[in-house]
């Protein structure tokens, strides 16, 4: 019993580490049992085990360790083509790794093997293009059959051959339960078609429009029974017309819940936003020429919106402002982009008392708007603006109890120095409800002795605790 609740604790700890994998990697070296825990969920999501000064050689571990799992028949299929990978070991891997993975993305097995195959220096374009087929071929056939339930599925077209393995053995049982696909639109329509078929559960579905959108896209969406979480990304000069897709998203009035849309230059449509009243969550990062349409959403109501996002621009402010009137209670985040507009923030103050984080713009000359932000929004805890002296004044003295995330920047227009640094860490020392300040500060315009000068700053307040994070 002792052993099996050391088992179960270390398991809850590791659980903490999955997203980092230096530390996780570590964890497999110490013991068996460490060993047994920690391989699991580092290989749940292994392909994501990436850190700069090491990229390369992990990223011929895990391609060396995938190809020792291959089952006899592909590594002969391997050899027969003359396609050689070298192995950890001749003999059998000591945990068939492949049973751990829940999350999977074809772009980085794809690019695990063409890192591996150019640096065996394969010199022609042909040899490289096929040999990579068929790794990959072998690869996603032992995934298919071999893994129990996955989960997170990425797939884009971009720079890889067609390998339909939604046609492989085992894969409508490895499929059936996937909760997570990101995909681009011009995938071709089979694969759309067969994932239509075998999965009906994703809850979070994420786009890329790129070329063209593969008439089984929609198929796809509408087959879906719960469907919560949808992104839609267009690239800053991508044509791809989504609007086909729109009735059959439609569906899903009732489950979705959030909802991110990135456009490009080009007009995107953003109409049919009016239709999903349950959103909790919506970003935007959008262009002007797609903002006209968000003028009929002005007397709209989102009871259940809570996070509203403008990541770029943001529409016009009297309409948002009258969006802010009849959603604002419930919100509690919101962001706009790189705009000052002071009856905004006035607006944020007076209809947006549950904010926990703010991102907004102010100038030296509104700092009241601040005060008033911080006196009527008593939940707020994180906040994005300018840095100046007189607005760290504000934030020491004047955020509500629980406030203790300060993201800030210095204006271009002005010096920030340490003396003014060191006077706001000592005034938010003396607040009566102190709490470690978690902050962020970029000093882009200063210069390099300033900066010098703020580090210090910093690094003195962080050893004495008033900073948590820097």
């Amino acid at each position: 019993m002792p052993c099996r609740i050391l088992t179960d604790c270390l398991y809850e700890i590791f659980e903490f580490l999955e997203k980092d994998k230096l530390t996780l990697h570590s964890c497999l070296l110490v013991n068996r049992t460490w060993c047994k825990i920690s391989v699991r969920i580092l290989w749940r999501d292994v392909l994501s085990f990436k850190y700069a000064s090491y990229q390369s050689e992990v990223s011929s571990q895990i391609l060396n360790t995938l190809i020792s799992c291959l089952p006899n028949e592909s590594k002969e299929l391997l050899h027969k083509n003359e396609i050689f990978i070298s192995t950890p070991t001749t003999k059998s891997p000591l945990f068939n790794y492949v049973l751990f993975c829940k999350f999977l993305s074809i772009h980085e097995i794809d690019h695990l093997i063409q890192h591996n195959l150019e640096n065996q220096q394969i010199i022609t374009s042909r040899n490289l293009n096929f040999s990579k087929y068929l790794i990959l071929q072998e690869v996603l056939k032992m995934f298919m059959k071999q893994i129990p339930s996955l989960k997170e599925l990425k797939y884009s077209r971009e720079h890889i051959m067609n390998v339909t393995f939604t046609h492989f053995p085992g894969a409508k049982k490895c499929l059936t339960d996937l909760a997570v696909l990101s995909c681009s639109s011009d995938i071709h329509s089979e694969f759309f078609n067969q994932l239509s078929q075998i999965c009906c559960n994703i809850q979070s579905l994420n786009i890329e429009f790129k070329g063209f959108v593969s008439s089984e896209l929609k198929g796809l969406i509408s087959s879906q029974y719960g469907l919560k979480d949808l992104s839609l990304i267009q690239s800053y000069d991508g044509t791809a017309d989504w609007t086909e897709i729109i009735p059959s998203l439609t569906k899903h009035i009732k489950t979705l819940i959030k909802l991110k849309i990135y456009g490009g230059k080009n007009h995107v449509p953003l109409l049919f936003i009016n239709t999903f009243k349950n959103l909790q969550q919506l970003v935007l990062k959008v262009y002007e020429n797609s903002f006209e349409e968000l003028n009929k959403l002005n007397y709209d109501k989102f009871s259940r919106l809570e996070i509203l996002k403008f990541q770029y621009l943001h529409p016009n402010s009297n309409i948002l402002i009258k969006f802010l009137e009849n959603n604002g209670k419930n919100l509690k985040e919101f962001h706009i982009g790189n705009s000052y507009n002071n009856s905004l923030n006035l607006a944020i103050a007076k209809f947006c008392p549950n904010l926990k984080s703010l991102r907004t713009e102010f100038i030296d000359d509104e700092i009241e708007t601040l005060k008033m932000i911080f006196y009527n929004c008593q939940k707020l805890e994180k906040i994005r603006i300018g840095c100046s002296r007189e607005m760290l004044d504000i934030v020491a003295k004047y955020s509500p109890k629980n406030f203790h995330k300060l993201k800030s920047y210095v204006l271009y227009d002005f010096e920030l120095n340490s003396v003014d640094l060191e006077l706001f860490f000592i005034n938010w020392k003396n607040r009566k409800q102190q709490k470690s300040l978690t902050f962020k500060l970029n000093c882009i315009y200063s210069t390099e002795v300033v900066k010098k000068e703020i580090m210090d700053i910093i690094e003195k307040y962080k050893n004495l605790g008033i900073i948590k994070v820097y």
